[in-house]
């Protein structure tokens, strides 16, 4: 039997996936510095509106608010024992959500990063974060997920990690990187060098890509760079819906879903196969997303012209692999995606 991702894939050229959890939970009353996992039990409905707000957006795949659900994430919070417990949770209810679509909708099981600094640079050990990993994938293979779904990782060893502690848990799985450091990942990766990294993996992932970053253009960019790398698998898009601003007390992300319609198309036809959006992305804009990906015929792969005319300028001259330095434009890579 094939999983659920791979079947679907194989009907379709294109796939929609989710957008924010972080923010769109915030629209919901969610309070900077509050855990979103703990929001599975204390409120069950809210989670249950945000992923029924993507199944009716029309994705084809959602995440799980799941994201900061490791033990070191955790224990920021006193609930380093109760990994599986909440991953388990976050699964069931999204479970719920897809089976009763009434089409198939996958659920993809949210795993971001530890929060920790790898060895040399920090303290983390690789067998560590495997276990971290495995721990969480448990949890959320128990809750009924379809594929576990790793993502907004800068680090090449906690992405290995993550791909050797699903195999222990013998599910299939996608996962996605984020860069935010002109054109490089915070611990220096560039499109090409994560491309040829999955590559070399002992366990594949059915799709690999990026997510969160600096802005749709920005992201375009790095999907140019997966594709000319002629990957085997589908390329994934995740990209946020334009750049944070701060308005009347709480951040707003300019990109409006007229532009993030331009994105999904872009993308599209830049080579990826799993499109959806990150912070800021809301279900209108999934909606005009699904809507330009189904009425707007399949183009030319875009220059990096046309994509600066359609969604804005990079935010650095460099896409990370010429020799000069990357220089970041912004501070701080946040607690989550979305």
């Amino acid at each position: 039997m094939t999983d659920a991702l791979t079947r679907l894939l194989a009907t379709r050229d294109w796939l929609l996936a989710d957008g924010a959890t972080g923010t769109n939970l915030f629209n919901m009353g969610l309070s900077s510095g509050d855990a979103p996992e703990m929001w599975n039990f204390d409120h069950p409905d809210k989670i249950r509106a945000l992923y029924q707000g993507a199944v009716d957006a029309g994705s084809d795949l959602f995440l799980t608010n799941s994201f900061g659900g490791n033990a070191s994430r955790l224990k920021l919070h006193g609930a380093e024992g109760r990994v599986r417990e909440i991953n388990r949770v976050a699964a069931e209810i999204a479970r719920d959500v897809a089976d009763k679509a009434g089409r198939t909708v996958v659920v993809a099981g949210s795993v971001g990063p530890t929060g920790e600094i790898m060895e040399p640079m920090g303290t983390l050990t690789f067998d560590r974060a495997v276990e971290m990993f495995h721990e969480q994938a448990e949890g959320l293979k128990e809750g009924g997920v379809d594929v576990l779904w790793v993502e907004t990782i800068s680090a090449a060893d906690e992405y290995r990690a993550a791909a050797e502690a699903f195999g222990r848990a013998g599910m299939p799985w996608c996962g996605t990187m984020s860069f935010d450091t002109a054109g490089r990942t915070m611990m220096g990766l560039t499109s090409a060098e994560m491309a040829k990294m999955v590559a070399r993996l002992d366990n594949q992932p059915i799709a690999f890509g990026a997510n969160c970053g600096v802005g749709a253009s920005d992201l375009m960019r790095t999907i140019l760079g997966f594709a000319a790398a002629g990957p085997e698998q589908p390329i994934i898009a995740k990209g946020n819906a334009g750049i944070p601003k701060y308005h009347d007390g709480h951040i707003h992300y300019d990109g409006t879903p007229e532009l993030m319609g331009d994105y999904a198309v872009l993308a599209r036809d830049a080579g990826a196969t799993i499109i959806g959006g990150c912070c800021g992305t809301t279900p209108e804009h999934l909606r005009h997303m699904r809507a330009a990906l189904e009425t707007r015929p399949r183009g030319e792969r875009p220059t990096l012209e046309a994509i600066t005319a359609a969604l804005g300028a990079f935010s650095s001259a460099s896409d990370g692999t010429g020799d000069e330095p990357a220089v970041s434009s912004r501070r701080g890579s946040g607690r989550r995606r979305g």
